[in-house]
């Protein structure tokens, strides 16, 4: 299911920035209101000039993501991508070069509509073995790097090492722990929305 945040304005839609969330459960406020996720609360700050839609589903992989992702970009035509994707890909144990190729598919779609892509990071736990958890981790500098994207290296950084911020599963954060999500996207985020915002003020 895919959620459409955003606050009556005085503006066309078609006029406000669109900036979409391509994620799985950790986006998707799972087993929480949805108005609890650090999505919608992302959508409360930034207002009236930003549509932001929430394409995020739970158990979604990078293959499923990459998938849904071209009708996606057809349907809304964002200005900006989120892709917060690969923890269950980890948590699978599936082929660090299937994630890299799968991510890097929906990178060079966005960029070639000109939507601004930022990678949001994502760690798996130390049992997977030093080898398969570094591979992992790589692919996201290496995406970062190679298609000169914003990254921010740990989602859920501050949050999955305290029990107390996460739920029974020890996977999914707590209502509690969104706002701390949000505080960790929101220093990358907030100078690309307001460049974007300037950028189609001046058009």
């Amino acid at each position: 299911m895919m959620f459409v945040f955003s606050v009556p304005a005085t503006a066309q839609a078609d006029e406000r920035l669109r900036l979409m969330v391509m994620g799985d459960s950790l986006s998707a406020a799972y087993n929480m209101d949805q108005e609890q996720g650090w999505v919608a609360l992302l959508a409360e700050r930034l207002g009236d000039d930003v549509d932001v839609i929430n394409a995020s589903v739970s158990g979604e992989t990078s293959g499923g993501g990459a998938q849904r992702f071209p009708d996606l970009l057809q349907q809304h035509e964002p200005n900006m991508v989120l892709l917060e994707l690969g923890g269950n890909d980890g948590l699978r144990g599936l082929s660090p070069q299937q994630l890299h190729d799968n991510l890097a598919q929906m990178i060079e779609q966005s960029q070639a509509m000109d939507a601004e892509v930022i990678l949001l990071g994502i760690d798996i736990p130390p049992n997977y073995g030093a080898a398969y958890r570094e591979a992992f981790k790589d692919v996201f500098t290496r995406l970062a790097d190679h298609y000169d994207v914003a990254l921010l290296p740990f989602l859920l950084e501050g949050v999955a090492l305290d029990d107390e911020l996460m739920q029974d599963d020890d996977i999914h954060p707590t209502a509690e722990a969104q706002p701390i999500i949000l505080e960790n996207v929101w220093p990358l985020l907030a100078p690309r929305v307001e460049r974007q915002l300037a950028h189609q003020a001046s058009d």
